[in-house]
């Protein structure tokens, strides 16, 4: 993979609106306060955390395209118009072609939940106005429309490591010359039935919802630079997680003292010989596939960016699927 230049970051998380409260979180490493979501059926409450309202109304919501888009396209949208920054103008223009991925494992679960509750009470009356919020590429689709953008859009299906799969993606388009730009978007809702989920898996875990972006390009000037993605190493019968983990941290190399891992797994076993400091954002936001992937690159190459480390690497297990990795440095200093 050639390297690739980030140019922007963008981020709605349990933390705030903007990279700035994630990265902010991330410093002070207390977990996010917990909220209650109620089950039907269910005496008991499932515990997650909630993305909070915004300060003010999303000017973007105006677009007659967005006035009635699921939660998961909101929050897309905020994610990579902060990622994208100034060349909005350009790209709305048609004088920069924006390649456009959105990355997610659940979808838009709250809207589909709505339709099909109507579809089941009552067919007749089931809302039509919903179904198209029900498929999986209606956030690409929107923020596409939005940005009246017709370039190269794609949406990838998959466990939190669907992301970095993506950042290898974006780098490909932008090195056949199919984009002047990229932006990768990890998006997740928060629904009960996800968040039920994910309890009967591991009841330790706190479900959230929120986005997370990178904005890509292949030239200067920017103060990181993603300069590997690891191989995808699936998990199979012969190959477990904790096998595949360590097939990345293999690729990844050791690291150095002054650098970050930024790494899914709470556990320090996982990678018991890294030299540098450590950082599970998962246990300080939550859980949310590939929305906590991109939160995880976002504070890597947002802290390397803020001078606190040279480099960054960050490995995600994902959650059924796959492990992989991505490092990302200082861009006056790329590593090969």
């Amino acid at each position: 993979m050639s390297a690739v230049f980030i140019h922007g970051l963008g981020a709605v998380s349990p933390a705030g609106w903007g990279v700035d409260a994630l990265l902010a979180a991330a410093e002070k490493e207390q977990p996010l306060p917990v909220q209650t979501l109620a089950r039907p059926g269910w005496a008991k409450t499932l515990t997650v955390r909630s993305v909070p309202p915004p300060a003010s109304r999303l000017e973007f919501l105006a677009h007659p395209r967005l006035r009635r888009a699921a939660t998961l396209s909101q929050h897309t949208i905020a994610a990579a118009l902060e990622a994208v920054g100034a060349d909005i103008a350009p790209v709305q223009a048609g004088a920069l072609r924006l390649g456009v991925i959105v990355c997610t494992m659940a979808g838009s679960v709250a809207y589909s939940r709505r339709f099909y509750e109507e579809v089941l009470r009552e067919p007749a009356t089931a809302s039509p106005l919903l179904f198209p919020e029900t498929v999986f590429n209606a956030p690409a689709s929107h923020l596409a429309a939005y940005l009246n953008s017709p370039a190269i859009n794609a949406t990838l299906v998959g466990d939190g490591g669907a992301f970095l799969q993506g950042l290898a993606m974006a780098a490909g388009w932008l090195a056949e010359g199919r984009a002047d730009a990229c932006v990768v978007v990890g998006a997740e809702e928060l629904d009960w039935i996800i968040a039920d989920a994910v309890r009967l898996f591991r009841k330790s875990a706190v479900y959230t919802g929120g986005a997370g972006a990178l904005y890509l390009k292949m030239h200067p000037p920017a103060r990181t630079v993603l300069s590997a993605v690891t191989d995808a190493f699936s998990f199979t019968k012969s190959q477990t997680r904790t096998t595949a983990a360590r097939q990345v941290r293999g690729q990844l190399g050791r690291g150095r003292a002054d650098e970050l891992l930024c790494d899914s797994e709470a556990d320090p076993s996982a990678w018991p010989d890294w030299p540098g400091r450590r950082l599970a954002p998962k246990t300080i936001v939550g859980e949310s596939f590939a929305a906590a992937a991109a939160w995880q690159c976002v504070i890597a190459s947002g802290l390397v960016q803020a001078g606190r480390f040279p480099g960054a690497s960050v490995r995600v297990v994902g959650a059924n699927q796959q492990a992989i990795g991505a490092r990302f440095m200082n861009a006056e200093q790329p590593a090969t």
